[in-house]
């Protein structure tokens, strides 16, 4: 049988984009779950042998606000606590350091564009050097301590934590690294207020988008590649 990806998606528009190709090369069959929507409970967290949980809007620590947090929390912990294979990105990164029992809250400011990654002596040993040099999207007003036992792979000016790896089977990525420039309309729509709110101008977005987006795709598809590629799934 074909292994399993399961991706927990917040948002319809802030999916797979580049991960979903490197999935089926590497033999994968992705399942996606709509948070809020699908039954999480329905994942069963020691035998599927990939876990995604991609971006979103809404805060790690607002389970207050949005129950469904609580059954997302608990399947990541565990699959954590079980050393499974799990990839957190943006909002997903967020809840795989809650869930180890990190701090998540606010940043001092928001970090919406492209830019590059300064990575850290550890990333450049690590699938993540693929990024090396490359502008990658960040879109997040959250950040988060670096979980106990974690490796920090990589940091920006304004956000220290960018990414950090667990053993070879958890990684967390605050960064975009999986978005497709080619549907960047849908993040600008779907974002367009908190574009607003953060004195942006959508015009340039979809220009930085244009300009970066085609330079990310090559090392971005081998970043994952390789980490799949090592992954322990014994």
């Amino acid at each position: 049988m074909q292994p399993t990806a399961v991706a927990i998606r917040h948002v319809a528009f802030e999916d797979l984009g580049i991960i979903e190709p490197v999935l089926h090369k590497a033999g994968y069959t992705p399942r996606i779950y709509d948070a809020g929507v699908d039954d999480l409970r329905a994942i069963v967290p020691a035998s599927t042998d990939l876990l995604i949980v991609l971006g979103g809007p809404i805060a790690a620590y607002e389970d207050d606000r949005y129950p469904f947090l609580v059954d997302e929390l608990n399947l990541i912990e565990r699959r954590l606590v079980a050393g499974r294979p799990t990839l957190g990105v943006c909002l997903g990164a967020q809840l795989m350091a809650r869930a180890l029992g990190a701090r998540v809250y606010p940043s001092p400011a928001k970090e919406i564009g492209w830019a590059p990654l300064a990575l850290t002596e550890v990333g450049r040993t690590s699938p993540l050097a693929h990024l090396d040099g490359v502008a990658v999207l960040h879109w997040h007003g959250d950040t988060f301590d670096l979980p106990t036992g974690a490796g920090l792979l990589a940091s920006t000016d304004i956000c220290r934590h960018q990414a950090f790896a667990l053993g070879r089977n958890a990684l967390g990525l605050q960064i975009h690294g999986e978005a497709n420039a080619a549907e960047i309309e849908r993040w600008l729509i779907g974002h367009a207020c908190e574009i607003a709110a953060a004195g942006l101008d959508p015009r340039n977005l979809r220009a930085d988008s244009a300009r970066h987006g085609p330079r990310l795709r090559e090392p971005g598809a081998r970043f994952f590649a390789d980490w799949l590629a090592a992954l322990d799934r014994s």
